[in-house]
């Protein structure tokens, strides 16, 4: 197991959603050895004006899981974890339900760490989304 202790999802989604996340609906789902996955809905606060899931939205579900996922890897009472950088390659569209969010670690330094987060369509299993954090 990669993090520094043991977290529970009800912690989770208490402590560390808050903010954009409560906002936009993001909740966390599961907590494994080497990956965190959240689920967002695809609706009125998170779809662009043709009615489909906006990209921005994608990328704060990646951030989100990214920069929690980073600061589980590390003693929060020393240190912060933000991100630095983030790119996405938004693959198809959706217009309605869930898209979930499974975050697994590239690189975890001393300093830096990358995470990918790979968005799937819940109702099909398909990929919509890749994304990078640093």
């Amino acid at each position: 197991m990669i993090w520094f202790k043991d977290y529970k999802l009800d912690y989770l989604q208490g402590a560390r959603s808050g903010h954009m996340a409560r906002h936009i609906g993001i909740e966390f789902t599961e907590i494994g050895p080497d990956f965190l996955k959240a689920r967002m809905p695809v609706d009125e606060r998170t779809t662009q004006p043709f009615g489909i899931l906006h990209g921005g939205a994608s990328c704060v579900l990646s951030e989100t899981l990214g920069s929690v996922a980073s600061w589980m890897t590390i003693d929060p009472e020393k240190f912060r974890a933000v991100g630095l950088e983030i790119n996405a390659n938004h693959i198809r569209a959706v217009t309605k339900g869930w898209v979930s969010g499974t975050c697994t670690p590239l690189h975890t330094g001393r300093r830096t760490q990358v995470w990918q987060t790979d968005i799937t369509e819940e109702a099909t299993g398909k990929r919509v989304c890749i994304s990078r954090l640093t």
